[in-house]
């Protein structure tokens, strides 16, 4: 996945930086809350049935700090497209990973480590051309 931002207008959540829709913002936050629920692991199961209830239209969100008495809000998203768009971009940047042999999902803090590494190779490249 590309990532193309821009520094002078950076947003200040991770989620707008990421993800091009607001659909797919609210469906990766969705799952984040999910996984943060489930004690940051879940199983290949678990993942199949939450992309099933976002398919089938069952998935709920409920803005956080409203009055209990505002309505929830029903989100429908493909389950094809959760894959494509939303579970396999944050696999491959190192926001999730899967472990094989345990068949779970997991959060993890790869993605800064990548992005920490990305910056080291920039600055490497300068100091190959002397600019540093």
């Amino acid at each position: 996945m590309v990532i193309l931002f821009d520094q002078f207008n950076l947003p200040e959540d991770i989620y707008k930086v990421i993800f091009a829709t607001e659909q797919q913002e609210v469906v990766a936050r969705m799952l984040m809350t999910y996984m943060w629920e489930n004690g940051r692991e879940i199983g290949k199961t678990e993942m199949s049935l939450f992309a099933t209830q976002l398919h089938d239209g069952n998935a709920v969100l409920k803005p956080q700090g409203k009055s209990p008495l505002d309505r929830e809000t029903r989100i429908s998203y493909n389950k094809r497209q959760f894959y494509d768009r939303i579970l396999t971009p944050m696999r491959g940047m190192g926001l999730i990973e899967y472990d094989l042999y345990k068949k779970t999902y997991k959060i993890s803090d790869k993605f800064n480590k990548l992005m920490i590494k990305i910056g080291l190779l920039w600055l490497r490249e300068l100091e190959k051309k002397g600019q540093r």
